[in-house]
C-alpha cells in the first residue's frame, strides 16, 4: 500500500485507480478519496462525460466548471490516458500494477475492446481488487446492453412498486438513484475485498449490478423473493397507506409535513400536540384501520390544524409528544439547515476555475480520523507530470513524446 504523503485519514496508504465516468464509479472512488486514500482519476483525452453534463454557473458549459464532476471527484489526482492506443493501455496497466483497487463503470464491451478486463489487469497485479459497477452486471443477457441508471432502476421493479397512485401510471424517480446505490455497494464490498485479500490469496473482481442493488434495497427480498415463492407482492399506494391512518403528506402554513402516526401511542401523541380536539375522541378514530376507512373525514380535520402552524413548529411539537411527523424540506432549506451546519457537513473548497465552492462533507463520521473533501476536483490532466513522472518514473522527454501522440 502506498498513498500520497501527508494526506492522513482512515484509508491513508491505500491507492485507488478511478477509471469511471459520470456517477457510480466516481462516487464509489470518492468515498475512498474523502477518507484519505490516494485516488488517481484516469480520464480519456475527451474527459469524463460528467464534465459536459453540468450544471454550470450561468448555464454556460465549461469542462472545468461542471457541478456534477466537481461533486464526485474531490480529493482525487487527475491524469489523462488514451487506453484505446496500445501505448496508453500499457501505461494504464503500469499504473494499475501500483494500485490496491481499480474502480470502473465502463460497459463490458468496452473493457473487452480495451483488453482491460479483470483477468487482463490481474496479470500485472494479482493482488488488485477490481470493482466493476454497471447497470446489469458482468454476466447475463443484458450485461452488454448500452444501459444507464434509468434502465437499472426500473429493471428492479422499483418504479412500479413505489412511484405513483394505485391503478395509474408509474411516476419517475430521482435521478441517479441506482448509480448511487451501486456506487455505495461497490465501495463497501471493494473495501471488504481489499482487506480480505490475505484470506482468499490475492485480489478479487467485485461485480456490482446497480439493478440488483436497487432490488435488494428499494424493493427488498420480501417483495421479489415473496413473489417468487408465493406469487404475492406489495403494490404502490400513492401517498400514505390504505390500511392505517394518519399516514400521508399534508400542507401546512409554510409547506408540507409527512406523518406516519399509525400506532395508538403515536396517534395519542398527535392528539396531544393538536390540543386534544373534541373530534379526535370520536369512535371512528379509535382504531388505525377504522381511521384509514374514514380518512376522507379525518384528514380535513388534521389539515385544519396543520394550516395554522409552520412545519418546523409541527415537527417540534410532535417530537415532544412521541409522534413521528417530519417537515418536508426543500433543497434550499436543507442547504441552510442548522443541524447539518452544526455538524460541519458542508465544506467550502477553492477551485481555480469555479472559485470557492460549497459542497457536501463526509457522509460517514469517523471521529478519530475525520474524512471529507478538502481538495477540489482535478482539472483535466492536472496531475499528469506528478503521476506519470514521479510515480511511474517517466522522464520529461518520454512524457513529451506521449503528449505528442495524444496519449496523455
Amino acid at each position: 500500500m502506498s498513498g500520497v504523503a501527508g494526506r492522513g485519514g482512515a484509508l491513508s496508504g491505500v491507492r485507488v485507480v478511478d477509471f469511471g465516468q459520470m456517477v457510480s464509479g466516481p462516487w464509489c472512488a470518492k468515498l475512498f478519496a474523502d477518507y484519505g486514500a490516494d485516488v488517481i482519476k484516469v480520464e480519456l483525452p475527451g474527459g469524463d462525460a460528467a464534465r459536459r453534463a453540468g450544471p454550470f454557473p450561468g448555464d454556460k458549459p465549461h469542462p472545468e466548471k461542471s457541478g456534477l464532476f466537481f461533486a464526485h471527484n474531490t480529493n482525487k489526482r487527475g491524469v489523462v490516458c488514451d487506453v484505446t492506443q496500445e501505448a496508453g493501455r500499457e501505461l494504464f496497466l503500469r499504473l494499475a500494477a501500483k494500485a490496491d483497487l481499480l474502480i470502473e463503470n465502463n460497459l463490458p464491451p468496452r473493457t473487452r475492446a480495451w483488453k482491460l478486463r479483470y483477468e487482463d489487469v490481474a496479470v500485472v497485479n494479482p493482488d488488485i481488487v477490481m470493482v466493476s459497477i454497471t447497470p446489469f452486471g458482468q454476466s447475463g443477457p443484458y450485461s452488454d446492453w448500452n444501459a444507464c441508471d434509468l434502465n437499472a432502476f426500473h429493471l428492479s421493479g422499483a418504479g412500479s412498486r413505489y412511484c405513483g397512485r394505485p391503478g395509474e401510471m408509474p411516476l419517475e424517480h430521482g435521478t441517479f438513484s441506482a448509480d448511487y446505490f451501486g456506487g455505495a455497494a461497490g465501495a463497501a464490498w471493494g473495501f471488504a475485498a481489499f482487506f480480505g485479500r490475505h484470506l482468499v490469496g490475492g485480489g478479487q473482481h467485485v461485480d456490482v449490478s446497480c439493478a440488483e442493488a436497487i432490488a435488494a434495497t428499494f424493493i427488498g427480498g420480501q417483495n421479489i423473493g415473496g413473489y417468487a415463492q408465493d406469487g404475492r407482492f406489495d403494490r404502490r399506494t400513492g401517498v400514505g397507506m390504505s390500511q392505517a391512518a394518519p399516514a400521508t403528506i399534508l400542507p401546512c402554513r409554510d409547506g408540507h409535513v409527512w406523518m406516519l402516526t399509525i400506532e395508538q401511542g403515536q396517534w395519542q401523541g398527535l392528539c396531544r400536540a393538536m390540543g386534544n380536539p373534541e373530534w379526535a375522541s370520536l369512535e371512528m378514530f379509535n382504531d388505525r384501520q377504522v381511521r384509514a376507512e374514514n380518512a376522507d373525514i379525518l384528514y380535513p380535520f388534521i389539515r385544519e390544524w396543520t394550516m395554522q402552524h409552520d412545519k418546523m413548529e409541527i415537527m417540534e411539537k410532535c417530537q415532544a409528544e412521541g409522534c413521528p411527523i417530519t417537515a418536508v424540506y426543500t433543497v434550499e432549506e436543507v442547504a441552510r439547515q442548522p443541524h447539518l451546519a452544526e455538524r460541519g457537513y458542508f465544506a467550502t473548497i477553492d477551485h481555480s476555475e469555479l472559485g470557492p465552492v460549497r459542497t457536501l462533507g463526509a457522509p460517514f463520521r469517523l471521529p478519530a480520523s475525520p474524512g471529507g473533501p478538502n481538495r477540489a476536483a482535478p482539472l483535466l490532466g492536472e496531475h499528469n507530470d506528478e503521476v506519470w513522472g514521479e510515480l511511474l518514473g517517466l522522464s520529461a522527454s518520454e512524457r513529451a513524446h506521449l503528449r505528442a501522440q495524444r496519449i496523455i
